[in-house]
């Protein structure tokens, strides 16, 4: 009998003992992170409907910026083709005229130009309203980087006081918005809006 009650406790110690633990008896786990973080699925790079769907007018994608000339005049690139572009609702002041002076805060257009746009990618959006060339034979159409989120250089130009709003004729599809920036780059005095006399 002795035995028999030794024998029995004997089975109960072994059993607690192998019980298993629950999830407060458990000592914390580390969890080891990953040394880079993987992007998003939305955090790709816009495409071509991303574009589209911002823009109002058509849309030509895969364009590269290859060179500034001024603060509202590009060269871009595709493949072999290369086009000059005259940017659409936007005047910078004068650095290149061969017949004018360097104007107030043109040397600064020209190098905000320079800084955002030179080997970007680009779209380019035009506008029926202003047709498809100048008089000087340039394609008119507004620049979008394309480089991370979309962004209209043209309205970008303007809001930031490196270009003034400009109406060559015909309003245009962007006017509104054009002017509303303007607005606020006045109200704030940035760039050209420091000049004595703005755009001349």
């Amino acid at each position: 009998m002795k035995l028999l009650a030794t024998a029995l406790v004997t089975v109960l110690a072994v059993g607690a003992c192998a019980a298993p633990q629950t999830a407060q008896d458990r000592p914390p786990q580390r969890v080891k992170k990953s040394a880079t973080v993987k992007p998003s699925p939305t955090s790709s790079k816009p495409t071509s409907s991303d574009i589209r769907q911002l823009a109002k007018g058509p849309v030509s994608t895969g364009w590269r910026v290859s060179r500034i000339v001024d603060g509202d005049t590009v060269d871009v690139t595709q493949g072999k083709r290369t086009l000059t572009l005259r940017l659409i609702g936007i005047d910078t002041p004068e650095t290149v005229h061969p017949t004018e002076p360097i104007e107030c805060y043109g040397p600064e257009a020209t190098e905000f130009a320079r800084r955002r746009l030179l080997g970007e990618p680009a779209a380019l959006e035009f506008d029926r309203s202003q047709g498809r060339l100048d008089y000087y034979g340039r394609t008119l159409a507004y620049l979008w980087t394309t480089d991370g989120a979309p962004r209209q250089f043209n309205r970008q130009a303007v809001r930031r006081g490196y270009a003034l709003e400009y109406t060559y004729d015909d309003p245009y599809l962007w006017q509104g918005e054009f002017k509303r920036a303007e607005a606020l780059a006045k109200s704030a005095r940035l760039g050209v809006w420091r000049c004595p006399r703005p755009g001349s």
